[in-house]
């Protein structure tokens, strides 16, 4: 069994759960390995489980016609991925791509069920984890509508941050290499307007690429740019 993280403070989506209802709900999944380039699911396949990330990281997407594709969430070490109202809701709305080899469990949605109709207190665990998980929702598609992509992106550096960042001497590192076209993915501008936005950003000193990592120096000049509302880590995160 893969080392389990410690349950802090933290951007982890499974904060919400006390120790003995996380130890209750790991212990009736399955643990599965899989390697980088596979799904655990496929937009419109039926949502009837659900996968926690031991180690990894996968990302949920969204495809148009035309191909382009937006990234939705990207999830880590530590996380729970799966439809966030698995009652009204029978098919996945995105696509979970794997992007690293990755361990997971698996636990079916009926065994949630259960655990959520046997004990009063993981119920209402498991409803913050909703809850976290629409607000995430909510608070991404806000800064990618209200304040153009200038704002979408700053926010997005933000997220990161919270995500992967290392804070040192007053700087934020961001320990995940991103291209430019996975950052154009993220917000669904071209990489050609991220490339310019980037390029202002460096110019007046609010970010650096340093051994290709992402580096802000002045997370306020981000702040300002997307309009930050300080929304606690778990809900400001990629």
């Amino acid at each position: 069994m893969s080392t389990l993280p410690a349950l802090e403070d933290t951007v982890r989506n499974t904060c919400c759960f006390s120790d003995a209802n996380f130890t209750r709900m790991l212990s009736m999944m399955t643990e599965i390995k899989m390697p980088a380039g596979s799904h655990l699911f496929w937009e419109g396949d039926a949502a009837d489980r659900f996968y926690y990330i031991y180690s990894g990281c996968v990302k949920l997407s969204k495809s148009s016609v035309e191909g382009k594709e937006l990234i939705v969430y990207m999830y880590t070490s530590g996380d729970i991925v799966g439809q966030a109202d698995p009652i009204g809701s029978r098919t996945h709305s995105y696509t979970a791509e794997v992007l690293e080899d990755s361990v997971v469990g698996v636990i079916d949605q009926q065994d949630m069920e259960f655990l959520i109709c046997q004990d009063g207190s993981f119920a209402m665990d498991f409803m913050k984890w909703m809850g976290n998980h629409h607000r995430l929702t909510q608070t991404k598609f806000r800064d990618l509508m209200m304040y153009g992509k200038p704002g979408a992106l700053c926010s997005t550096l933000i997220r990161l941050g919270n995500t992967y960042g290392e804070h040192t001497g007053g700087r934020i590192i961001i320990h995940k290499k991103l291209t430019n076209t996975d950052l154009s993915n993220l917000i669904g501008a071209t990489r050609e307007s991220v490339n310019r936005m980037l390029g202002d950003l460096r110019k007046c000193g609010a970010v650096d690429i340093v051994d290709g990592l992402i580096v802000i120096n002045d997370i306020s000049h981000l702040q300002g740019i997307c309009h930050c509302e300080h929304c606690p880590k778990e809900i400001c995160r990629i």
